[in-house]
């Protein structure tokens, strides 16, 4: 028995192959080679020297590997001569990627035959051929869905020709979250790093059915050109990213950033993180990879949201209703002012309600009574099908203006001219250029405006966290709750005479009504909380209101605005804004404000100003 355990630890702890003996200076020029950069997902250093995205020590086989890319690659190169008898933990089975490449380049013809049952079988499974970005289009009612989303689907060789595309598989980089997080929460969390990040591929209809269905987001499909070699050089890469934990960053080391680095490992050549060294707004990304000339055609799929709002379009008040009164009981398809319809208008009728049916469903467990009234629902339908659903595409969300905005303006406060100058590191609002963006849709984020007054007096006029709102129509099909949140550092009338720099979160909720096809109308009650110097207090809240309208012309977008807080120490504040913009071109504004302010603390002021907005990212 000691003769035995004697014998398998020397064949466990004894090489059966050596290393190949390579140039040392061979080996310090393939560590600097772009592609083994892109393999460990390398980026300069501050302070010189390299350090990788990945913030996992099982990623590397070194002890410094995060740092020293020359060690990583030594030390790769010595692992893949390791026992084949460790199967699939041995190098060539856990790094097929940068097996298949360190042997490509050092033209490596006695490695030793290793059986990588685990990475064989996966890869089969998933026979990649080719590849397709899938862009979630933006989701307000998401904290982490505010800028969209990207992952990649892979294809098998026949997905095109049997449309199966539902039976391929995705990867997808995301934030992995434990336990339930509110949503200030994870906002905050996803701004500073808190969650680890991992790339997952799953099946593509499992990711389907939570974009498109569970959250109601129009998908964008983009057919890449790489080859079947190119993609199956990325999915060997994945596999050696599985459970790999990265720092996850909304800004920038997020989804579509890790994406870009993994076509760059696709496609050796490419450079497109290098286009974003501060921030990666996801419609930028898909940007970027369409000018880099991947993309070979583009799929657009309605959300089931969109869908059932295309259907109840053309139906009049009266047959929406009949449509809900279906939705609730199907007993109403025997109802004599039903019956009486032309069947075309009960075509219609039919899948609206089935339509809506299914949107309710979505995300709630199976209820038998929901089953039954969708299967007879489906069995009129099949008795009195109505027309093909026909849609308009929307705009290409990688055509509108892009995510960062400069600012330059001129104006006057009363009797007071001044010049000021704005950035906003992302990333839309209620006025800017419309193509691509829903009317009433707001995110910006990380905004900053000074401004110069005359006799040379500069002021921070005001310091913009985040400002998010969500001013979705109400109809008769849905009732979906309009809001708003911000927070930051902005000035207001002071009783001086003057404007005061306060700190401020407020947020309010109510409804927003389509008043016509491009214009809508809103009502808000409001929340907010104060910092102000002038106040005794060192905190004061106030209730209020927002309401305006927003249009959409020829022009461009015009909104008025009235807003008001009453605060609870008795001062009342209100303001009447009116805001038009031009749109010179899909990255150049130009934009006419308006505004009247009114305090308990002093007299109202009037402020005009025009500016030039610049987006580029």
């Amino acid at each position: 028995m000691l003769k035995r355990l004697a014998y398998l630890a020397l064949c466990a702890c004894a090489p059966l192959h050596a290393a190949t003996a390579v140039d040392s200076t061979h080996l310090q020029q393939l560590a600097k080679d772009p592609y083994w950069i892109a393999l460990g997902h390398y980026t300069p250093g501050k302070f010189g020297g390299w350090r990788s995205y990945v913030d996992d020590a099982k990623f590397f086989l070194a002890a410094d590997g995060a740092h020293h890319p020359d060690q990583e690659l030594q030390a790769t190169l010595q692992a893949l001569y390791d026992s084949p008898t460790l199967g699939d933990k041995q190098a060539q089975c856990v790094y097929p990627a940068r097996t298949r490449w360190l042997r490509d380049q050092l033209h490596l013809t006695d490695l030793p035959s290793v059986d990588c049952k685990g990475f064989n079988d996966w890869f089969k499974d998933v026979s990649p051929h080719s590849t397709v970005l899938i862009f979630p289009a933006a989701y307000l009612n998401s904290p982490s869905s505010m800028f969209g989303h990207t992952l990649l689907r892979v294809d098998q060789a026949d997905v095109e020709t049997d449309k199966t595309a539902l039976l391929s598989y995705a990867i997808n980089f995301g934030a992995y979250i434990e336990g339930s997080d509110n949503s200030i929460l994870y906002a905050w969390k996803g701004l500073a790093g808190g969650y680890p990040g991992l790339f997952s591929m799953v099946p593509y209809q499992q990711k389907l059915a939570e974009y498109s269905r569970l959250e109601n987001r129009d998908l964008w499909e983009y057919r890449l050109n790489l080859t079947p070699t190119e993609t199956a050089r990325m999915v060997e890469h994945v596999w050696e990213l599985q459970q790999v934990r990265f720092d996850y960053f909304f800004f920038d080391e997020n989804c579509s950033y890790r994406l870009l680095e993994l076509l760059q490992v696709a496609r050796p050549g490419l450079h497109l993180t290098d286009q974003f060294p501060l921030t990666a707004i996801p419609t930028d990304t898909v940007k970027a990879v369409k000018d880099a000339g991947l993309v070979d055609k583009i799929n657009y799929r309605p959300s089931r949201e969109r869908e059932l709002l295309g259907r109840a379009k053309p139906l009049s008040s009266a047959e929406q209703a009949q449509a809900l009164a279906l939705s609730e009981e199907t007993g109403q398809l025997q109802n004599p002012a039903f019956v009486a319809l032309p069947k075309a208008r009960q075509a219609l009728i039919q899948d609206t309600a089935f339509r809506l049916e299914r949107y309710r469903a979505t995300g709630q467990d199976r209820d038998p009574a929901r089953t039954r009234r969708s299967f007879e629902l489906l069995r009129a339908i099949n008795q009195n099908p109505p027309p093909p659903l026909t849609l308009d595409r929307p705009g290409l969300p990688e055509n509108g203006h892009d995510s960062r905005t400069w600012e330059l303006g001129a104006g006057s406060r009363d009797d007071r001219a001044y010049a000021e100058y704005g950035l906003r590191m992302a990333y839309h609002d209620l006025n800017d250029n419309a193509y691509g963006f829903p009317l009433g849709a707001q995110i910006e984020i990380l905004g900053l405006k000074v401004r110069q007054y005359e006799g040379n007096q500069w002021q921070l006029q005001r310091l913009d966290l985040a400002t998010i709102r969500s001013l979705t129509p109400r109809n008769q099909m849905l009732q979906p709750l309009s809001w708003q949140v911000s927070s930051g550092l902005e000035r207001v009338l002071s009783k001086h005479g003057d404007e005061t720099l306060v700190s401020h979160v407020n947020g309010g909720a109510g409804g927003t009504w389509q008043l016509s096809e491009q214009t809508l109308g809103f009502a808000l009650g409001t929340v907010r909380v104060e910092h102000n110097a002038d106040f005794d207090a060192f905190i004061s809240p106030a209730a209020g209101f927002d309401t305006g309208l927003l249009w959409r012309n020829p022009l461009g977008n015009f909104s008025v605005e009235a807003q008001g807080d009453y605060f609870l120490n008795g001062e009342v504040r209100r303001t009447l804004s009116l805001n038009q913009q031009w749109e010179l071109s899909r990255n150049l504004g130009l934009r006419l404000s308006a505004q009247r302010q009114f305090s308990g603390l002093t007299s109202a002021q009037n402020e005009v100003m025009v500016s030039l907005k610049w987006y580029h990212y």
